[in-house]
């Protein structure tokens, strides 16, 4: 295995130690440049041009995980056809979908707090002004939607601040304490209003119920992040009942990749090598 430029180079990827003899392409008679997916196929087409231009020794393939439906035209092998607008797992968070997406914080931008630290008092705001953000996009974010109060909101735009998050506005709880909200529990009212009041194609939220409560409320889509799946309207409460299984078997075997692309991946592979062997 190499990388585009490794290619161009004569140059394998590095591997452990075991695999280290006899590593070179002076024996290929095919290669098989793959892609985690295409859609207007611009950037496959400047990497097929290059190589191209190289006048490589052996045969050149072209493969996707995922392309468009005129994407397909750009390469060989695909595993599936996805129609646009499309957003993937790996690349939601630096998405330009963000930019007019409301987002939640607690649960994606950063962690929960644990219910010693959600305190209402000092531990709380020791909390809002200490955790480590989960992930910061490389895109502005239209619409922060949160449950935090509204007494917090300097020390939520001081973290977001120091951690180089870019939104547009800020929307939070305006209520006088956290025994208030409770009592109202209307966390996902408060955001769906607000999703509603909005444009906006997308919300993210870390709560699968919350998610599949909003995706009812405004018959518009929601990806719990959470459980790392997209809630569309007609399917919420379903969707909610088949996921609490899943979250359990999440959380004591966190996943790390999509395995629906890695099945794709071993796909697109096996039928590249099986149909250079027939």
């Amino acid at each position: 295995m190499t990388d585009v430029d490794g290619l161009c180079e004569g140059r394998l990827l590095d591997t452990g130690e075991r695999y280290r003899e006899d590593r070179s392409f002076r024996d290929l008679d095919s290669v098989l440049v793959i892609d985690d997916s295409v859609r207007s196929g611009a950037q496959m087409t400047k990497t097929r041009n290059r190589l191209e231009e190289l006048d490589l020794p052996f045969d050149v393939s072209y493969a996707a995980v995922y392309v468009s439906r005129e994407g397909h035209r750009y390469v060989d092998y695909w595993g599936e056809i996805v129609p646009r607008p499309r957003v993937f797992e790996w690349n939601l968070m630096h998405h330009p979908l963000l930019q007019n997406s409301c987002v939640d914080i607690d649960g994606v931008l950063c962690r929960d707090p644990t219910p010693e630290e959600n305190d209402d008092g000092e531990r709380y705001r020791e909390f809002l002004t200490e955790v480590e953000p989960n992930i910061v996009p490389n895109q502005q974010i239209g619409h922060l939607v949160t449950s935090r109060l509204e007494t917090y909101r300097t020390e939520t735009e001081e973290w977001l601040d120091e951690h180089g998050f870019q939104y547009d506005r800020l929307v939070m709880m305006d209520l006088p304490s956290k025994e208030a909200r409770q009592a109202q529990g209307n966390h996902a009212q408060h955001k769906a209003n607000v999703y509603d009041s909005t444009d906006a194609p997308l919300f993210i939220e870390s709560s699968q119920r919350q998610s599949s409560e909003i995706c009812q409320r405004t018959s518009r889509p929601v990806f719990c992040y959470g459980t790392n799946e997209m809630i569309r309207p007609g399917r919420a409460k379903r969707t909610y009942q088949q996921s609490r299984s899943y979250v359990s078997r999440l959380r004591e075997n966190p996943a790390t990749f999509s395995v629906k692309a890695a099945k794709h991946l071993f796909f697109l592979t096996h039928n590249f090598i099986s149909a250079r062997i027939q």
